[in-house]
């Protein structure tokens, strides 16, 4: 299937009249669920009408195992509720809830992380930071906000272990794997690790490979994506793309993974979104890398650049900014059939 034929193909009824229609319950299979980036434009329209979009009952509309999604609150009918999908669907579920910054913070996410496991989560996750390279001026300043960072799950992990939850930090583009995979050591506990991303890092001059052979030991799900490259003037882009077209060898990180954990869950994260621009030659993009610590040897830039110029996209990036949003609905929806599709044939999902 084209990426013409996906995007003119029907929309969301024709979507879900397409998709499996269950995951199955054999235990040889990886568990494929969905996370809300992957639905990101559908949440957008659905906030913008005064409407509640639940990605549980999306993705188990879709056929997949388990779901990625936020704790609304901890009042006891909403995690009732939850409850009553996750084990009536036989879902695994992965619950986002706010972690503490403070000591005055702790008792709100006790209450919370309790809410998550009474509610079914297996796991919650967070995405502590933002782009390195775009929410940082200097030195100084990424090393304030990763000092909070430590200092949030130092709060964090003693009621994580209370309640026997287990906490994935996602590498959302803020760490190099080398940082997070020290900062896990350093805090050495089973109930604090890794969402495992698939692509992020290659916005940081990381080849896949070494990401995932430093974060790999830590990982308790992993948001499944395939990355398209492509140069352009102050450096590359870097884009999410259906499964196969792109530069991440999917069926060797799902294989790797899961001889670290069978049961793990792989989440989607096909973001359908204009491609991320990555401004390696400038100034900015550099400002955090000052110190000898934190350097990005010249060998690993050279590496992505090869890996840049040495995989031209067959078809254009996704661009979507700029169109209808029902075009934009209709384009994320068949983007994502696509990747689901593909995981089902080439994936063992």
């Amino acid at each position: 299937m084209t990426r013409r034929e996906l995007l003119s193909a029907g929309a969301a009824s024709g979507l879900l009249a397409l998709a499996p229609k269950s995951f199955g319950a054999s235990t040889d299979k990886a568990l494929l669920g969905g996370s809300p980036t992957a639905f990101s434009n559908r949440v957008r329209a659905a906030r913008k009408n005064n409407q509640q979009f639940d990605i549980i009952e999306h993705c188990h509309q879709l056929g997949l195992a388990g779901a990625e999604s936020i704790l609304p609150s901890p009042d006891p009918e909403v995690v009732k509720s939850i409850r009553q999908k996750v084990d009536g669907w036989g879902m695994v579920v992965i619950l986002n809830a706010p972690l503490p910054k403070t000591e005055s913070d702790v008792a709100n996410f006790d209450t919370a992380v309790a809410a998550c496991k009474e509610a079914g989560a297996v796991a919650l996750h967070a995405a502590m930071t933002q782009r390195r390279y775009e929410q940082f001026d200097s030195l100084a300043a990424f090393q304030a906000n990763f000092a909070q960072c430590q200092r949030s799950i130092a709060l964090a992990e003693p009621v994580l272990r209370k309640h026997r939850m287990r906490l994935a930090i996602e590498n959302h583009k803020g760490w190099r794997a080398v940082e997070q995979a020290a900062w896990m050591k350093r805090v050495s506990s089973e109930w604090v690790g890794v969402c495992l991303d698939m692509g992020n890092n290659i916005s940081l001059c990381e080849m896949p490979d070494e990401t995932f052979e430093l974060l790999t030991p830590f990982a308790i799900f992993s948001h499944l994506k395939d990355m398209g490259v492509e140069e352009y003037r102050e450096g590359f882009l870097l884009s999410e793309v259906p499964f196969g077209e792109g530069v991440i060898d999917l069926k060797k990180r799902v294989d790797q993974l899961r001889q670290k954990d069978p049961k793990m869950l792989f989440c989607l994260e096909m973001i359908t979104r204009d491609p991320l621009k990555i401004p390696i030659y400038t100034d900015k993009y550099w400002a955090t890398f000052s110190d000898p610590a934190t350097q990005i040897p010249g060998r690993d830039v050279a590496k992505v650049m090869e890996l840049v110029k040495n995989n031209v996209p067959k078809t254009p990036l996704p661009r979507p900014d700029g169109l209808p949003p029902e075009e934009i609905i209709k384009a994320e929806d068949q983007y994502n059939l696509a990747c689901i599709k593909y995981a089902r044939q080439y994936l063992d999902m």
